[in-house]
């Protein structure tokens, strides 16, 4: 993500088309951008809001007056969000904030997502009272996922939270739930938990639709997948639960989060131009 904006964005206008300079993203795994690897940095998640701040920035007169920060971190409860994260971005002065919180609470056992909702409410009004535009998510529909579908029920009442909670506060709501694309498998990553490349740039096509800035993305036409027999996906749903599924069944046995020891992995609002991206690191015992 280095060079000037006009190298990958010839046509981009001279004139500012939205009214946002600094964006501050707020929440878990799906914010941090975990399933969209950067092969320029590795070990670095891009993810839908990297995608989001690169085409904001390309939409201002100089990029360098748009700064991005991201304190997002995979595993985070909406009870870690809103203490940890909360206080560094309001200081941070930032005049749009999205935030994604509460999808790891729906999904642990005995997650109410009404009281998930008086936390979010909660934690929407300090960030509204900032004067920032607040950008919400709801849940997408996991009705064909494995292991998720099973509680797309409670899926489906948290995004109605989501909804009220948007409505007392005058957010925005990213409506991931309505954003069908994500039926496909192709949207998915290979843990079958996050999204693929392919997922996170539908999403941010969706995102930039919903606060009404243009944008040249086009929609990515994966290739179609290749038929497979009955045993070969029986042998792939097996090494899936062997490499993805039973490790995440732990963690939550043993009240472990995969963000444990990680810090964000960009604290700071700076340019998404000419600068170098920090990268999460582990925070030295």
């Amino acid at each position: 993500m280095s060079g000037s904006p006009a190298s990958s964005h010839s046509d981009a206008p001279l004139h500012p088309i939205h009214p946002w300079r600094r964006f501050v993203a707020l929440g878990d795994s799906f914010t941090e951008g975990i399933g969209d690897p950067d092969p320029q940095h590795p070990g670095y998640h891009r993810g839908w809001a990297d995608r989001v701040a690169e085409e904001l920035a390309h939409r201002v007169p100089d990029s360098e007056h748009f700064s991005y920060a991201n304190f997002a971190i995979r595993g985070r409860l909406i009870d870690q969000i809103a203490t940890e994260q909360t206080t560094p971005a309001l200081k941070l002065n930032p005049d749009l904030v999205t935030l994604c919180a509460g999808g790891n609470d729906v999904i642990r056992p005995g997650g109410d997502p009404d009281v998930i909702a008086e936390k979010l409410d909660d934690l929407v009004g300090n960030l509204a009272a900032s004067g920032a535009t607040v950008v919400l998510f709801t849940g997408p529909d996991v009705r064909d996922t494995p292991v998720m579908g099973r509680i797309r029920g409670k899926v489906a009442i948290y995004n109605e939270n989501v909804h009220t909670v948007a409505l007392r506060h005058d957010a925005v709501v990213a409506d991931l739930w309505a954003l069908r694309e994500l039926i496909r498998k192709e949207t998915w990553a290979e843990d079958r938990l996050h999204f693929s490349p392919l997922g996170h740039h539908t999403i941010t096509s969706m995102v930039l639709e919903t606060l009404n800035v243009p944008h040249d993305l086009v929609p990515l036409e994966p290739k179609p997948p290749v038929p497979r027999t009955w045993r070969q996906a029986r042998t792939e749903d097996v090494l899936w639960a062997r490499s993805h599924l039973m490790p995440w069944v732990l963690r939550r046995l043993r009240r472990q989060s995969s963000g444990d020891g990680l810090s964000p992995k960009r604290p700071l609002a700076e340019p998404m131009f000419g600068h170098p991206m920090p990268q999460g690191t582990e925070i030295p015992e």
